[in-house]
């Protein structure tokens, strides 16, 4: 891939853009992500690596300081407490480069929204 003139069509092209320690961060991400959510198809979306299932589930991107993390709205909302000690807005978690990645609470956070989707998907299929 031509890094300077084309967008990543893959997640592996994705986190190819990157330095090697950027890169560990992003592998374990995608890891945790999709061994807690099997069933979810990737693709990139909005220029990020993102997962799907009935739908948007968990978006996560490379930044200058940190990783972004993208579950909704919800997805941070229901995980305050937790969240505490990171800095978060409506839907998005950063996870700053020099702290190791939370794994146990990414895994909470993605299985959340694996029921929220799929819920959904449920009620929209049975007509509301």
């Amino acid at each position: 891939m031509d890094k300077k003139n084309s967008a990543p069509q893959n997640i592996d092209e994705y986190i190819e853009c990157f330095p090697p320690f950027i890169q560990e961060k992003l592998h374990l991400m995608r890891k945790t992500i999709k061994e807690t959510a099997p069933e979810a198809s990737e693709k990139i979306s909005y220029s990020m690596p993102t997962f799907y299932l009935f739908g948007n589930l968990v978006h996560f991107s490379a930044m200058k300081n940190h990783i972004g993390f993208y579950p909704s709205p919800s997805g941070v909302a229901n995980f305050l407490e937790e969240l505490k000690e990171y800095h978060t807005s409506k839907g998005a978690i950063q996870f700053p480069y020099e702290k190791e990645l939370p794994l146990d609470l990414i895994q909470k956070i993605v299985l959340f929204r694996v029921k929220e989707n799929t819920e959904k998907a449920l009620r929209k299929k049975k007509g509301k």
